[in-house]
């Protein structure tokens, strides 16, 4: 596609304060956590955090006055969902997320659980959300699961976790070096082109609907914008944004290449 030579200005959205209560505590949990680590020296570990979650912490770290000796891992290199590592230098780190095999025990031809009755499943136990990480599916192991979780989840896990869905399941904890490289997705990335980088205009094109279906499931409550709920559909969109619409999918803005010889802006994005 044609591009203008036009120079695009690349909005940055800001950081977005914490909204509820469970979100300020986090944060102070985070603050508690931080000057802890540094005022004793011992390394310290949240739970399991959502990206949105991920960004709260970081705001936190920096109100505390921390800029470095922390990371984030969720046991594999393309994890969503992490945990913050705080390590201070001479401390003593530790590895506190374990990764469990899943092996379905189905006849050929039978339909495999998805990832939602995995995730079904582990809530069946009544498992804390921060305690469970991503759960992975790898396409070259189809009936193979892999759940990454923190030490106590994990061993809950292998006792008491049965089925998935209607099939049975035989549960492994594995060591380290046993956890395999999964092989990243191959993430198919579209380009479109948009009258303007409003939410009901970007939506629309992603999933290829008019503005007005786009602009009902925003006012549906439908639509999020970076895990938080999208307020109007007139909201402005930026580059790096992150959209889930319930029961439709999630969605990447990638990139905002230019405009077209048309004058309308280009998007770059892809689904998960």
């Amino acid at each position: 596609m044609a591009r203008s030579i036009d120079p695009v200005v690349h909005a940055v959205r800001g950081f977005v304060p914490a909204r509820t209560d469970e979100e300020r505590f986090l944060m102070r949990h985070i603050e508690d956590l931080a000057r802890t680590a540094q005022s004793r020296g011992i390394a310290r570990y949240s739970g399991f955090l959502s990206d949105r979650e991920q960004e709260l912490a970081r705001a936190a770290l920096g109100r505390a006055g921390l800029e470095e000796g922390f990371r984030f891992d969720g046991g594999w290199p393309e994890a969503e969902r992490r945990i913050l590592c705080l390590e201070p230098e001479y401390s003593y780190p530790e590895n506190p997320i374990c990764c469990v095999q899943l092996q379905c025990r189905a006849q050929a031809g039978a339909v495999l659980p998805a990832h939602k009755d995995y995730l079904g499943s582990l809530m069946g136990l009544e498992i804390r959300r921060e305690a469970l990480g991503d759960i992975v599916l790898p396409p070259d192991a189809p009936g193979t699961a892999y759940v990454f979780a923190l030490e106590p989840a994990a061993r809950l896990i292998c006792q008491e976790l049965l089925q998935a869905g209607r099939t049975e399941l035989a549960t492994r904890l594995l060591a380290p070096d046993e956890v395999p490289e999964f092989r990243t997705a191959e993430r198919r990335k579209c380009t479109a082109t948009v009258s303007s980088l409003r939410l009901d205009a970007v939506l629309a094109a992603m999933l290829r609907c008019s503005r007005g279906q786009a602009s009902e499931l925003v006012t549906a409550g439908r639509v999020e914008i970076n895990h938080l709920p999208a307020e109007k559909p007139s909201a402005p969109v930026y580059e790096g944004d992150v959209f889930t619409v319930r029961g439709k999918g999630r969605f990447a803005l990638t990139a905002l290449p230019g405009k077209s010889k048309k004058e309308r802006l280009i998007i770059e994005f892809f689904q998960y």
